[in-house]
């Protein structure tokens, strides 16, 4: 897979917010990928040093509007913290 094909976008919550001045980020991925995907893809996207990535499973949610009723996309979140000593990711770096 490819890096972009990997990491499909950050996600950007409360909790999420809150590990960014410690230099962990948060993204959604590809479920297929592994923990090693994910980390040379971070890596490639951005040029830093990562230095562990967590990986959660989310699955989806049962919702109904009228009469109409399903699941919402199952999802992966990676958890992906850096190396002490590298710059913070510049795309985060006005969120905070």
């Amino acid at each position: 897979m490819d890096a972009y094909q990997i990491i499909k976008k950050p996600l950007l919550s409360e909790k999420a917010y809150a590990g960014i001045p410690v230099k962990k980020y948060t993204f959604i991925v590809d479920v297929r990928a592994t923990k090693t995907q994910i980390k040379s893809a971070v890596e490639e996207l951005f040029s830093v040093k990562v230095d562990r990535v967590n990986t959660v499973n989310v699955a989806g949610k049962y919702k109904r509007q009228g009469r109409n009723e399903g699941y919402t996309s199952k999802r992966k979140k990676a958890f992906v913290t850096l190396k002490d000593g590298e710059k913070p990711i510049a795309f985060f770096e006005g969120l905070v």
